[in-house]
């Protein structure tokens, strides 16, 4: 698949927001973090800001983005407009939840409520996200149990590293969420491993033979070309990438988005380095993500090119 970057954007600042938002509101349900409204402001700020520019970008992938709000009725059947319902519900829960840290007002009775439904609508717009990838039987690579488990672990650990970020900017006083930001890369690590073990390993049973039936006689190919010249199909479905250059980007991905980023949290409990660590976490992170999310994309081979010659998908 070809990599759109309006999605690659969309995917990755708002999976961070939503994760941002996430470990934010369930720090003010237990109570571990102090109702500072300077940090609240630049926290929740720096959420939305994720967020709503990463819903922006997808957007700009939509042939006609006049009419996207056209997907929100289609809640019932398809993952993208259930994404989108609960991605504008998520404003509710979550505007109230930062005035009520800005204005140090979290001690009201219904405090606690409104940061449960802030998190239960973040994590559900996470998943509702992944399984859009998760859904398609059409792209084997995404067709995947750890698609969606996968999304959410990398919002939550780019949330962590953010909430890191923040903490230590702001001098608040814990020191639990670098540990909490490792915990959550190892997590996500351990599941791109997993996920990239299971496409590399299963039998690929997407072909030309199996989709007409006509195995038994031998190998399947068409008569004649589908099409005389490249067109849109071939442009957006039929993007491949060389193995070499796969290997080479899962490399970048270990090193950028767990390894430097854990290196940096690590470094970040030692009193001295402690923003310089987070920092150090939180731009390599960026770089990490990048490079996932668009291998993530490059990788992925839809069922439709072999009609255009491929042997398998």
């Amino acid at each position: 698949m070809h990599p759109a970057y309006s999605v690659i954007l969309f995917t990755t600042a708002s999976g961070a927001g939503y994760g941002l938002l996430t470990w934010l509101a369930l720090a003010r349900l237990l109570a571990v973090l102090p109702a500072q409204p300077s940090f609240g402001v630049a926290a929740f700020g720096l959420a939305f800001l994720l967020i709503t520019a990463g819903l922006l970008s997808s957007t700009a992938h939509l042939g006609r983005p006049e009419r996207a709000w056209r997907a929100f009725s289609q809640w019932r059947t398809s993952w993208l407009s259930r994404e989108g319902v609960l991605a504008l519900a998520s404003y509710v829960p979550a505007s109230l939840l930062a005035l009520g840290w800005i204005t140090q007002g979290t001690n009201h009775a219904g405090m606690p409520l409104v940061a449960l439904l802030t998190a239960i609508t973040a994590l559900m717009t996470l998943l509702s996200t992944g399984m859009i990838y998760a859904s398609l039987r059409t792209i084997r690579q995404w067709h995947q149990p750890l698609t969606a488990p996968i999304y959410i672990a990398l919002g939550l650990a780019s949330g962590a590293v953010l909430l890191n970020v923040l903490v230590r900017a702001f001098h608040v006083p814990a020191a639990w969420v670098s540990w909490l930001a490792l915990a959550s890369l190892a997590v996500a690590g351990l599941l791109k491993w997993a996920y990239w073990r299971t496409i590399d390993g299963e039998l690929r049973t997407y072909t030309a033979e199996a989709a007409t039936g006509l195995g038994q006689l031998g190998k399947v190919r068409p008569l004649e070309p589908p099409h005389t010249e490249p067109n849109y199909i071939m442009r957006e479905m039929g993007y491949r990438i060389a193995r070499k250059h796969a290997k080479r980007l899962r490399q970048g991905v270990g090193i950028f988005l767990f390894a430097v980023p854990m290196a940096g949290c690590g470094l970040a409990l030692l009193p001295p380095f402690g923003l310089v660590g987070a920092g150090l976490a939180g731009l390599a992170l960026a770089v990490g993500l990048l490079i996932e999310r668009w291998l993530f994309f490059a990788e992925a081979e839809h069922v439709v090119m072999l009609y255009y010659g491929a042997d398998v998908a």
